[in-house]
């Protein structure tokens, strides 16, 4: 009879704790009705997670709406669903795989024929393996996909967004940049690979990157801001093999954001007009948070844009 009432005390102390943590966890979330009619958006790897609720969300809000994704399958699947779920027909697919950058430039170059301005790039897509993997032009696939795809769509893309002035960029990094030191002779992981450094070193460029992108456009009209969407139950880790995955995803699921709360701080970030002119911040659970030393390394933000001009081969210049 003891054994059973402790038993029944544990469990109900784990649930009250799992219920607190999850109260800590989920916080923050946008709830002005900051509309943004005909305002033209784009959003990589939309087709699912934090992206796509983020999709529904700004195409309810009366955006026009490009989602940017590598599957062309899943792509259109989520078109349907965006569609469907936000009542807007304003709402378009566009092939773009970030591993390739032949893809990022023939996706830049088909949206700059379909579109004179753009207001809003959230640069969403992310990855997170556990094996080392290379992309088409041979870079570590966290750092080619998470830091140096997009950092090659954004530039391609600036012409458009400085058209469309006051127009913002949005990066979603991750909190992992605090728990690691960026090491500039082994940035891409040739020499030391895991999934935790390979993932933590692109994180950590997203935020260099847009330290820096927000001194270059300095006077432009673009704003560009980073931020962790939080602990999102998402498929980033789909394909794993670990042991009772589909268990612990099923547990834990329950205790963590979902996608659209994940998506809070990132809407934010594209519509708030609080934030016109916030530039190079770096925001958690729809608030700013000051940035660590490392995220804040000025001479680690220099270094990182010059060496991402130098392998995907584009001019660093003048950007005003």
């Amino acid at each position: 009879m003891v054994c059973c009432c402790s038993l029944a005390i544990f469990g109900l102390g784990t649930i009250a704790a799992l219920y607190l943590l999850k109260r800590y966890i989920v916080r923050g979330s946008y709830t002005k009705p900051t509309t943004i009619n005909d305002k033209v958006v784009i959003i990589t790897g939309a087709n699912a997670g934090i992206g796509k609720a983020c999709a529904i969300d700004l195409a309810k809000r009366g955006g026009k709406i490009y989602i940017a994704c590598r599957n062309k399958t899943r792509g259109e699947d989520a078109l349907n669903d965006i569609r469907r779920e936000s009542g807007s027909d304003k709402v378009y697919f566009l092939q773009l795989d970030l591993a390739s950058l032949k893809s990022v430039r023939e996706f830049s170059e088909k949206f700059h024929q379909l579109e004179t301005k753009l207001d809003i790039l959230i640069n969403n897509a992310g990855l997170l393996l556990d094996k080392k993997s290379y992309t088409e032009d041979g870079f570590e696939m966290h750092m080619g996909v998470n830091h140096l795809g997009h950092f090659l769509l954004t530039n391609l893309l600036l012409d458009l967004l400085k058209a469309a002035a006051p127009s913002r960029i949005v990066v979603v990094s991750s909190v992992i940049y605090k728990m690691l030191k960026f090491d500039k002779d082994d940035w891409m992981c040739d020499r030391k690979f895991s999934a935790f450094r390979g993932y933590g070193f692109s994180k950590i460029a997203n935020i260099l990157f847009t330290t820096e992108l927000s001194k270059k456009l300095e006077g432009t009209g673009v704003t560009v801001n980073c931020c962790h969407p939080g602990a999102v139950h998402t498929d980033i880790v789909q394909g794993w093999n670990i042991p009772f995955m589909g268990f612990l995803r099923s547990v834990l699921g329950r205790f963590i954001k979902t996608p659209v709360e994940g998506a809070q701080t990132q809407i934010r970030l594209a519509v708030d007009p609080d934030l016109e002119l916030v530039t190079g911040k770096y925001f958690t659970d729809c608030k700013e948070e000051e940035l660590t030393r490392e995220g804040k390394n000025t001479e680690n933000a220099k270094w990182l844009w010059e060496k991402s001009c130098e392998v995907v081969s584009i001019k660093n210049t003048n950007w005003q």
